[in-house]
């Protein structure tokens, strides 16, 4: 009987011999995590045994590179994963240390974080704090703001998490939201802008955070982005990228020249609509953009060569400039919600 698949997708991987990232579609079973060159592969290109393994998340070994994870084996061998977004990154963690918890004795699953020096109480959800305070109504308020002769898009200030924390009745007090906001930036939830709240990560400070209206923060999928002082061309060329971002993850994509198929990052932004994809094995500048903005979008029933598969889930992006782009996602429903979600963007959007 074959192992159980609990989850899959593309993840980009470390490679063990020449320490390159690349993209990768990864399986993860009861017992092991395969991962394939490609999603089509019969056959894995390595197993990663769960038994005895431990996992830790965040990874910080790799500095600019956000998202990733460490798996590391009975053999201290280790497997190093980066995942496209925080959610995506905390579902995989979430289920591959549930797989190792049933391995080890087939206990209920309870997510315990690995908030390292700060304890905290095990009502705190900081997963489900972190959506609150994203929520668009109701949460931490983004902002563009100004320091240094520089701009700071789509952030925040340290003592605006905390006011909110308090005003939400998350924390009873501001010292007690100190570490909430510590372990929220310890685990990720949150990320250092500007060099004063950066210092503050990393120094020796019982709390890395700052409660200070001068130390700025920002989610790590908001779209965050810092101008220097810039011309009006600068800024004309900024502006597909102030929009909200309300999708993203990793799809194959056909490249316009030799028609072959790679898989890029996309991040779906609306106001204005833009589709920005990625390299997703490292690189902080887009390697292309799609204004979408009067364009058609519809999932198709065979590829750009003609030839028939219902199991392709194929879609297709044409721009107001009748520019075709071909994109693949991994199940019928991925493609539905890629789909849906561009429409969505086109028609609010500018």
């Amino acid at each position: 009987m074959e192992p159980k698949r609990i989850r899959e997708g593309y993840l980009v991987k470390r490679g063990s011999m020449f320490n390159t990232w690349k993209p990768m579609w990864v399986v993860l079973l009861e017992d092991g995590v395969e991962f394939y060159k490609k999603k089509s592969d019969n056959s894995p290109k390595g197993m990663i045994p769960l038994k005895g393994s431990t996992l830790t998340s965040p990874c910080q070994d790799f500095g600019k590179r956000m998202f990733v994870f460490k798996i590391t084996t009975t053999k201290q061998q280790d497997h190093f994963f980066q995942a496209a977004f925080l959610e995506e990154r905390d579902g995989w963690v979430r289920d591959i240390k549930k797989a190792i918890k049933c391995i080890e004795g087939g206990q209920k699953f309870a997510r315990k974080s690995t908030r390292r020096s700060i304890r905290l109480p095990e009502t705190i959800d900081l997963g489900a704090l972190y959506l609150s305070m994203k929520d668009t109504e109701k949460g931490v308020k983004e902002l563009n703001l100004e320091k240094d002769k520089k701009i700071f898009n789509h952030c925040f200030t340290g003592n605006c998490v905390i006011d909110w924390l308090v005003s939400n009745k998350s924390v009873r007090n501001r010292q007690e939201g100190l570490v909430i906001a510590s372990s929220l930036l310890n685990e990720g939830y949150l990320q250092p802008a500007g060099d004063l709240s950066k210092y503050a990560v990393d120094g020796t400070a019982e709390n890395p955070f700052l409660d200070n209206p001068d130390a700025f923060y920002y989610f790590p999928d908001s779209g965050f982005f810092c101008e220097e002082n810039s011309s009006d061309d600068d800024v004309i060329l900024k502006e597909e990228f102030r929009g909200v971002v309300i999708k993203q993850g990793c799809l194959l994509k056909q490249g316009h020249r030799r028609k072959n198929w790679k898989v890029r990052k996309f991040i779906l932004r609306e106001d204005p609509a833009y589709l920005h994809y990625y390299d997703p094995a490292g690189g902080e500048d887009p390697l292309g953009a799609i204004r979408l903005r009067g364009c058609v979008v519809t999932s198709v029933e065979s590829n750009p060569d003609g030839k028939k598969s219902e199991e392709e889930n194929l879609f297709e992006i044409i721009t107001a400039d009748e520019v075709h782009y071909f994109l693949q996602a991994a199940t019928p429903k991925e493609r539905t919600e890629w789909i849906k979600a561009i429409q969505v963007a086109f028609r609010t959007g500018k």
